[in-house]
């Protein structure tokens, strides 16, 4: 087996099985820890019936709304910094700034602003993808072979060509570096969202979490989580292997 994907199989399985013997041993209480196999059954009930799908198609919309919001808006501003010292300058101080407002509490802002629903949910994944995006995209031009760029003017790319044609395709695999974080966090602010904004006739994962907690559901809650997990993880694979693909492209 490939070790890209036979590692995490191990770890999980190792995971498993130490969750296990404190469950099936009885030292937690399932009230607290609900052992694995009652868990899988869970997860195995929502997945077999359906339940999950609703819910998980309006949190995806969600996160994936926000994370084109968020590149929208990180992606061209990363070309500014790059591009202009004075950009750069005052933007720098503010950006870690921006990481220190926690998502919860900025949800409750957004939704005096925006109203209750996906639109602010949508913003708050937004804000929270923009800066990881922003961040790898500027490291990626700026690590961008200075001897290339020179040759492309040498031959005449304008400003605009050279960003394109030169810089942009040398520095995806940071853009989607960038991406990939920021996606996985989108998922978390989508569900963030739903759980303090709430999605309004829309419900989403988070707004199943806070039913199941209401009902003292640990095994439901448990699943539903294993259910995030499993879809984060895939697309976080998926995105990666396009960036390792990237990387090889830049290098031939």
């Amino acid at each position: 087996m490939n070790r890209t994907w036979s590692a995490p199989v191990i770890l999980v399985c190792l995971i498993v099985l130490i969750w296990g013997a404190f469950t099936w041993g009885q030292a937690v209480p399932a009230i607290l820890l609900p052992p694995p196999d009652a868990v899988l059954s869970g997860f195995w009930n929502i997945i077999a019936t359906g339940l999950i799908f609703p819910f998980l198609g309006v949190t995806m919309f969600e996160a994936v709304g926000g994370c084109i919001v968020g590149a929208a808006v990180a992606l061209p501003l990363a070309a500014l910094v790059h591009r202009s010292p004075w950009i750069s300058s005052a933007v720098n101080p503010f950006l870690g700034a921006t990481q220190a407002i926690p998502a919860v509490a900025l949800a409750p802002l957004l939704a005096m602003w925006a109203g209750y629903g996906i639109p602010p949910i949508i913003l708050l994944c937004a804000a929270m993808v923009f800066f990881p995006i922003l961040i790898s995209t500027v490291v990626g031009l700026r690590h961008v072979s200075a001897s290339v760029v020179e040759a492309a003017r040498l031959d005449g790319a304008s400003s605009l060509g050279l960003l394109l044609h030169v810089e942009a395709p040398m520095a995806m695999p940071s853009v989607l570096g960038g991406l990939r974080n920021g996606f996985t966090l989108s998922i978390t602010g989508a569900v963030v969202g739903e759980m303090v904004i709430g999605g309004g006739k829309y419900l989403g994962l988070g707004t199943l979490l806070t039913v199941q907690r209401n009902n003292v559901d640990i095994v439901g809650m448990f699943a539903t989580i294993a259910v995030l997990c499993l879809v984060a993880a895939t697309l976080y694979s998926l995105i990666h292997l396009w960036e390792r693909r990237s990387r090889i492209i830049k290098s031939l």
